[in-house]
């Protein structure tokens, strides 16, 4: 953030007026060579949660996003990319013409031979569109009327810090803004008790690998836009209770005596930053009270605790995550995004990955079959997905049921849902291997360049001026996948 590009901003026609030294003739020669003086509005409006953009630039089909991320890499081979030439190429070696001289990671390079592997699950037919899913995803599989499965997505970034990092933020470096920061920073916030960007994580039985909050981050948006991150145990978000011996209107008197220091400091130094300081002492504030009515599941009927399974009730879990989001969709939170870790398979893969479908399988059409038929579908955007996907060739010997997949970001599956989104559509093919994109590439700009069309965001004008150029999520690149949509 440019303190001073800042200050011009927030500079509102009252203070620009009270301060000028001399009369009307500067004020109008300022505004020929600054007139972002005369912008208050805009900035009021973001100062009231409702977004830069103060509306979409075009009429949008989602309100919101849930963002359904499986951290690690999902097989798409053994989920969604059905390929049964691969019972005819198991076991041999994968052909240095569909290689074609691709950079693989260190932990396969030292292979002697990388022998191709098919599934060992059985794939079906679903629904009228005729779509195909793995037998380890039943639940999933019964959404194939409603969901649109990308199977050509692709990225460049081929281990996990960067590839989560480049889905993430649109770039593989760390320090740019995170997609729920874009959104909240150009649409607000429709739920002044709670934050317009909420974060949620569940962990596999084996995840070691880390998140870090940086993914949810505002980079160089201000601060007040980054996710808020709700915990699975204790308190939902940190320090939402009051201290012992502390009473709510102790709180009260302290908050509004910060707000005037506060206030002060403002006026002096002009730092946005202060303002976000105030609204988030305040939101905190309001929280007290919406955070425990929102977590409060006992006026959940049995059979909608019944529909997300037994872990349900188990907070912390992806399915009480998934519970969660649509409480959070029905209270207008704008970017509800869920992570769920273990999906990093480089042996024992048909174990783990019954494992990590176990866990998320049976909540994710949960959630989507929830939010249809409460209405909530029409405008509400779900996206389901990982960083990228799993070689075709396999990572250590090939064994009955214990083999890996290497990571994969050539081709990999993802599937979107509601908010704008045609369903029971299946874009892109790959070839027989499943290895390299045959017909219809989606980049991750691509996909993520039509997550903000979906909302009414045309993703080349949401952009945000930092050291000297003009950022936005989808860095220089991106096309909206128009043939999804509905």
């Amino acid at each position: 953030m440019n303190p001073f590009r800042e200050q011009q901003i927030l500079q509102t026609r009252r203070q620009f007026f009270g301060k000028a030294a001399v009369g009307i003739g500067t004020a109008a020669l300022a505004s020929l060579l600054n007139p972002s003086l005369f912008a208050a509005a805009a900035a009021e409006s973001v100062a009231k949660g409702r977004g830069v953009l103060g509306k979409p630039h075009f009429p949008a089909k989602a309100k919101r996003v849930i963002y359904l991320f499986m951290a690690g890499g999902p097989s798409q081979l053994d989920l969604y990319d059905y390929k049964p030439m691969l019972e005819k190429f198991h076991e041999k070696e994968l052909p240095a013409t569909v290689r074609m001289g691709q950079r693989i990671t260190g932990m396969t390079s030292g292979q002697s031979s990388l022998p191709v592997v098919k599934s060992l699950f059985k794939f079906a037919q679903h629904g009228k569109s005729g779509q195909w899913f793995s037998d380890v995803i039943p639940n999933i599989a019964s959404l194939a009327d409603d969901i649109a499965v990308i199977k050509t997505v692709n990225t460049e970034a081929i281990n996990h810090d960067p590839a989560i990092t480049y889905i993430q933020t649109g770039f593989q470096q760390a320090g740019r803004p995170s997609m729920g920061a874009w959104m909240n920073y150009g649409l607000g916030s429709e739920n002044e008790n709670l934050p317009g960007f909420v974060v949620m994580i569940s962990s596999g039985k084996d995840a070691d690998q880390p998140l870090f909050a940086r993914l949810w981050g505002s980079g160089f948006l201000p601060s007040e836009h980054q996710g808020v991150q709700f915990r699975g145990k204790g308190d939902p978000v940190l320090y939402l209770s009051n201290p012992d011996g502390l009473s709510s209107t102790v709180r009260r008197r302290m908050l509004d005596g910060l707000a005037k220091l506060n206030a002060k400091q403002f006026d002096e130094f002009a730092d946005p930053e202060t303002q976000t300081r105030i609204a988030q002492y305040e939101m905190a504030y309001r929280m007290q009270t919406s955070v425990p009515e929102l977590v409060d599941l006992s006026k959940e009927s049995a059979a909608t605790l019944e529909m997300y399974g037994p872990d349900v009730k188990k907070p912390g879990s992806f399915a009480y995550n998934c519970l969660l989001a649509r409480r959070m969709a029905e209270k207008d939170v704008r970017f509800i995004q869920l992570y769920h870790r273990g999906w990093d398979q480089h042996g024992n893969l048909p174990n783990r990955i019954r494992e990590q479908c176990a866990d998320t399988d049976r909540a994710s059409a949960a959630l989507v079959k929830d939010l249809k038929q409460r209405g909530l579908l029409d405008d509400t955007l779900v996206v389901w997905g990982g960083e990228f996907g799993r070689t075709v060739y396999c990572q250590g010997k090939i064994e009955k049921e214990n083999y890996g997949r290497d990571h994969h970001g050539r081709c990999f599956s993802i599937w979107m849902a509601g908010g704008g989104v045609k369903g029971g559509t299946t874009y892109g093919e790959t070839d027989d291997y499943g290895y390299n994109v045959a017909k219809d590439p989606v980049h991750i700009h691509d996909s993520n360049a039509t997550i903000l069309h979906c909302l009414g965001i045309d993703h080349e004008k949401l952009t945000y001026r930092f050291q000297g150029r003009d950022f936005r999520l989808t860095d220089i690149h991106g096309h909206v996948v128009k043939p999804i949509l509905a």
